[in-house]
């Protein structure tokens, strides 16, 4: 079974957005469910990152909104685990 593992970074700018735009809580909610279930759905919008966040992947959470996230190899499971890293606006993580 596939984990979301919250980054340190991640939990302050969550909670940051969570005090600015509490009507986005369900838009991001939806987004982190989709994510665990299926990375690459459609909705999400799932694309490889370049330049000083290469390596890294982004998906939308919204209509200007992006989480940043890597995979990681699980210990046991064949799935790879989801480490998230930021989540903000397009230009606050990019």
């Amino acid at each position: 079974m596939r984990k979301l593992i919250w980054s340190n970074a991640f939990t302050r700018f969550f909670k940051g957005w969570m005090r600015k735009r509490p009507d986005l809580h369900s838009d991001i909610a939806e987004a982190l469910e989709l994510l665990l279930v299926n990375p690459f759905a459609p909705q999400l919008e799932t694309h490889k990152l370049k330049g000083k966040l290469s390596g890294s992947w982004a998906c939308s959470a919204g209509y200007d909104l992006r989480i940043v996230f890597d995979f990681v190899k699980a210990e046991k499971d064949k799935v790879d685990d989801i480490f998230l890293l930021v989540i903000g606006t397009h230009g606050e993580v990019y």
